[in-house]
């Protein structure tokens, strides 16, 4: 990498850093704004692990920011209902390493509910308010992905192909030939001779306002030997010029506009209108519903990297020491993003487009981090709404058979639980952040 590239390439994993922080304190506020609301007593919000780098107390909240910007937390009264008395006894609480872990966790509960009011405490609130505080998070990440998405798509533009003329062939090649130069005999393309330039903007074609290459296209196409009043602007004035396309053979194309292969092999061909116009490719911006089409479409292939993620750890791992090729649909961990942040910023490509690379990124990443914080596993947000729903149910159940009301769900016992999810969590983490460092996925070629 020259000296040159080494700046965008450190602003690039700068950016993502910064973003990350950015998101995490996001999805702390979609847990502190409902906790706050529905009277819960929250005496910490933190972003980052680790030291704290600054923290300020307000009202009864102290509000910081520590050194590793990996994850947060905010502190809620009474996150787990009171450590029933039997259970809280010291003879108990020795009685294995799980047993030590469980009281352990309820110790560290009890210190939450000092001082707070009965009526002030997480595990009191209604079933659907639990819900509402636990899902505030992922649902800040899906927020701000669907406005990353958005300002993407409809406010930096996608690459393709604009309306602005870029070249024009100088005469009619027949499809699927390596010739490079016109010859005396070869025919004239119709756009040479109806006097396009580079540059010129197509505005309408056979007076149909056009939007999009693919539109002007589509009417050159389907209008062979047919004159086409074509009206393009040039340095900032309308222009109208007259093009009658050429009969031609040229590639069959799909509906995603790619070539159909025959079933011999051979690209099929079809005959068709021709300009010999090749539109020069820019940044096209989208309608604003583009942004939250891309928002879903990432949730779905986050969602289904997520269900098969044994298989794809497993590659992952083989990748690794065997120093095969990555599967670039694979998951990555925030070293990964960070190295192709990077490598997205240090291109040799429009600024504008590089941003768009660097945002569509931090986008994604944090589509990743609403799917993944919904799975039903503690201490992940999912695993908090399951212990919620399942309280909700045992309370319907009761009230259905007229039973005695359900005593609130202890969650600490899950605490064993949480510890295995915990280690696989760390063991997933590791074996990405080596591999994105060793045998780094490539995008770039």
């Amino acid at each position: 990498m020259s000296a040159v590239s080494v700046i965008p390439f450190i602003i690039g994993i700068a950016i993502i850093v910064v973003g990350l922080g950015v998101s995490i304190a996001l999805h702390e506020i979609g847990h502190l704004v409902p906790a706050k609301r529905f009277g819960v007593r929250v005496g910490q919000y933190m972003v980052g692990f680790g030291p704290t780098l600054w923290s300020r107390r307000i009202g009864e909240t102290e509000y910081g920011v520590k050194w590793l910007p990996l994850g947060g937390y905010i502190s809620m009264a009474g996150m787990y209902p009171p450590s029933p008395a039997e259970a809280a006894g010291a003879g108990k609480a020795g009685a294995g390493f799980f047993k030590t872990m469980v009281q352990d966790a309820r110790t560290a509960n009890e210190e939450t509910l000092e001082g707070a009011d009965d009526d002030r405490v997480f595990y009191r609130l209604p079933v659907y308010k639990r819900v509402i505080v636990m899902l505030g998070g992922p649902v800040m990440n899906l927020l701000f992905a669907g406005v990353l998405f958005t300002v993407l798509f409809s406010a930096i533009g996608i690459q393709g192909a604009t309306t602005t003329v870029g070249s024009l062939s100088e005469c009619i090649v027949p499809a699927g030939s390596s010739q490079t130069e016109c010859g005396p005999g070869d025919t004239p393309a119709p756009a040479n001779a109806a006097g396009f330039e580079p540059g010129d903007v197509i505005a309408s074609v056979g007076g149909t306002s056009i939007g999009t290459f693919a539109e002007a296209s589509a009417i050159i196409r389907d209008s062979p030997n047919t004159p086409l009043e074509v009206v393009v602007v040039r340095d900032g004035e309308p222009h109208t010029l007259t093009l009658v396309p050429a009969l031609a053979a040229r590639e069959k194309l799909d509906a995603d506009g790619r070539p159909v292969v025959g079933p011999d092999g051979q690209v099929e061909t079809v005959e068709v209108g021709f300009a010999g116009i090749s539109p020069a490719i820019g940044l096209i911006r989208q309608p604003l519903w583009a942004g939250i089409e891309a928002t879903g479409e990432n949730v779905a292939a986050v969602a289904g990297i997520i269900v098969q993620l044994p298989e794809k750890l497993a590659g992952i791992a083989t990748s690794l020491f065997t120093g095969g090729e990555r599967d670039p649909n694979g998951p990555l961990s925030i070293v990964g993003v960070g190295i192709i942040a990077g490598e997205v910023a240090s291109m040799d490509a429009p600024i504008m487009s590089r941003i768009g690379g660097v945002v569509g990124l931090l986008a994604s990443l944090n589509v990743a981090l609403f799917v993944f914080n919904l799975l039903p596993l503690l201490p992940l947000d999912g695993g908090h709404v399951v212990v919620a729903l399942w309280e909700g149910l045992k309370r319907v159940w009761a009230r259905i058979f007229r039973l005695k009301a359900p005593k609130p769900v202890d969650a600490t016992r899950l605490v064993p639980v949480t510890f295995v999810v915990v280690v696989a969590l760390v063991a997933m983490g590791g074996l990405l952040i080596a591999a994105d460092i060793f045998n780094p996925v490539d995008l770039f070629g």
